[in-house]
């Protein structure tokens, strides 16, 4: 009988319900369209009807090379460049004593704490890593708001050749249901790191602590960077990029994540490996005319990050999604059409 009703199910109407496959768990491509130039996008999605804002590395061309900012004024669907974090005249003058040949600023990161927004910054050149992470902080986003002023605070932390095996750069910062706060960082040499904060301050609890590794590929020269630090069901997700940015269409870039139910760790991927062991759970990756996506931010649920337009011969282009989770908790940042294509 179960046999008959089966047959006449797949003959008749089609399967049944209960036959068809749990629903495809895939992310939203939002489409962003604009001025999309962001390196490195550190995202901030505004409460509902207020604008959203990108800020990104910098170019040596425009404010000399401080971190760019860009605003949506549509929930992220077009963008408009809107100026540089600082100036000739409002510039960090200690970073460039601190990392001599500094040009332009990369990777910033931004969160909103007790009213002040709190801008991280790295200052460093390509292959050293004699680099530092600096924070500029402000009572508002809008530049247009009478009382807009970044205000430097100075260095956070710095690593330096020959006595630091980790690089000082590329900083995510969260703060924990407590209110701790924590700043992942680095790049290469010995990979990804965790150091505490203080909250107001933003500074390190103890600037003389042993960062903790978070994260580490296997063998020199270590391509592992741009970690991002989000809390989420009891877990800390550790988003981040591995292999090799920058190079246009010609880049690997990839972006990967793990979770531990401590923010000090350990981080594993899905399968359970360690990623001080050079696990991680795969993201995104080259799909396409999209080359090298990696430098990601997540803000509200939105993952932002920058990739290399292969149709446009390799321009730097934003990328804006809204993550899935699946059943196990793992975020999803591919669409159903790629996850079809592949």
């Amino acid at each position: 009988m179960a046999v008959l009703v089966v047959t006449a199910l797949l003959a008749g109407t089609g399967l049944a319900w209960w036959l068809w496959p749990d629903p495809v768990v895939a992310a939203t491509d939002l489409g962003p369209a604009g001025d999309l130039r962001a390196h490195d996008p550190a995202l901030v999605v505004g409460d509902e009807g207020e604008p959203w804002y990108v800020f990104n590395t910098g170019d040596v061309r425009q404010g000399l090379g401080a971190p760019q900012i860009r605003r949506s004024l549509d929930e992220g669907r077009t963008w408009e460049y809107v100026g540089t974090v600082w100036d000739a005249s409002t510039r960090p003058d200690w970073a460039y004593e601190a990392v001599p040949g500094v040009q332009n600023f990369w990777a910033p990161e931004v969160l909103e704490h007790d009213g002040t927004w709190y801008l991280y910054y790295s200052a460093s050149t390509f292959g050293s890593n004699r680099s530092a992470i600096g924070l500029t902080t402000n009572t508002t986003l809008d530049p247009d708001d009478p009382d807009y002023a970044w205000v430097d605070q100075g260095l956070v932390w710095a690593s330096e050749p020959g006595e630091t095996d980790y690089n000082a750069i590329d900083p995510g910062v969260l703060v924990d249901d407590d209110g701790r706060g924590w700043m992942a960082f680095g790049s290469f040499w010995g990979g990804l790191q965790l150091v505490e904060l203080d909250f107001p301050s933003g500074k390190p609890v103890d600037p003389g602590a042993e960062p903790v590794t978070l994260a580490s590929r296997t063998g020199a020269p270590n391509p592992i960077e741009a970690p991002y630090l989000v809390h989420r069901d009891g877990w800390y997700y550790l988003f981040f990029s591995r292999d090799f940015c920058c190079q246009g269409t010609d880049s690997t870039y990839n972006v990967a994540v793990g979770r531990s139910r401590a923010v000090t760790g350990p981080y594993v991927d899905r399968a359970g490996k360690d990623l001080v062991d050079d696990g991680g759970e795969q993201l995104l990756t080259t799909t396409g005319d999209m080359v090298g996506p990696g430098g990601q931010s997540v803000s509200d649920g939105v993952l932002a990050f920058h990739w290399y337009d292969a149709a446009q011969g390799g321009e730097i282009t934003l990328g804006l999604r809204e993550l899935a989770w699946d059943d196990d908790g793992w975020p999803v940042a591919t669409t159903r059409e790629e996850q079809a294509a592949d």
